[in-house]
């Protein structure tokens, strides 16, 4: 069964499980920030292991299960976890999930995650926009047999792909204005990804900062690139969840993040059930 097959059948899976639902707003729930998923309502709840072919979490912090309802009114379908490179998956399996997403009809996704800081002005616990990123995984997801059959609109799905705004910036907006209504700030960053499971050296991201990156982490690239071969627009989010080497005198921990997570869940919550209806509201008015 070819990979295309594959993504098929699992998409096919959900949207039995779905009914009547159809989602245009995907979201990924990064380390420690799972519990976002707790409102969505009437959930429809599918554990990734009973989807074929879908790849299971193995990381603390990552649930592993699909939740599809409504979120501040609007349908929605969340990843409640990912999966990732350093786990020993394949770069066809770490973006098997942002595939599914695409062939369910998701035209938007944010994608949320937990990121070290490489400014020294951001503050843990801090929500910060990606505006941009810089890929140092050593990888690229796009390597391989082209398959134009995931374009999920016109002019998507080539095998050479424009990247000069992988970050939509009318999401970036939507986020802060929706963030300004609710009270709080949301910073701003270029997300600069490695494959992980290390943390870096202080060397490393003295590297990185020279590069101009300002947060650091081992996820989002390869989905955002996915999707941006799809057609699908995308929202990055990052949650400051400590401060990266060289610029906390403790030493970094992956218990640190996840409860960093846990702590600003409450805010990240907020923020995407607002977010939700104004990017279904603002896809619908698209021509």
């Amino acid at each position: 069964m070819s990979y295309f097959d594959q993504v098929t059948e699992a998409a096919s899976y959900v949207k039995a499980r779905l009914g009547n639902l159809k989602p245009r707003v995907g979201m990924v729930l990064g380390s420690g920030l799972g519990d976002v998923a707790e409102s969505v309502a009437n959930p429809v709840v599918v554990p990734y292991g009973a989807i074929p072919h879908f790849p299971e979490s193995t990381v603390e912090g990552h649930q592993g299960r699909l939740v599809a309802g409504r979120l501040g009114g609007a349908p929605v379908v969340m990843l409640q976890g990912r999966v990732h490179f350093y786990e020993g998956y394949t770069p066809l399996q770490v973006t098997f999930p942002m595939r599914v997403l695409g062939l369910l009809g998701i035209e938007a996704v944010v994608l949320t995650n937990a990121a070290g800081g490489i400014d020294e002005n951001y503050k843990i616990g801090q929500l910060a926009i990606i505006t941009d990123h810089i890929n140092m995984m050593g990888w690229n997801p796009m390597v391989g047999p082209n398959e134009p059959r995931f374009a999920r609109k016109q002019g998507a799905g080539q095998r050479f792909f424009d990247m000069s705004e992988a970050y939509a910036g009318w999401l970036q907006q939507l986020a802060r204005d929706t963030a300004f209504a609710e009270g709080f700030d949301l910073t701003e960053g270029v997300y600069l990804a490695v494959s992980g499971p290390s943390f870096e050296t202080p060397a490393e991201i003295r590297a990185f900062r020279a590069l101009g990156a300002t947060l650091v982490g081992m996820s989002t690239v390869p989905e955002t690139i996915v999707a941006r071969h799809m057609g699908i627009q995308v929202l990055g989010i990052s949650c400051i969840t400590n401060m990266a080497a060289g610029l906390s005198t403790t030493p970094l921990s992956h218990a640190e993040v996840f409860e960093t997570g846990k702590q600003v869940r409450w805010r990240l919550a907020r923020l995407l059930e607002q977010l939700a209806p104004g990017i279904s509201t603002l896809l619908e008015a698209e021509p």
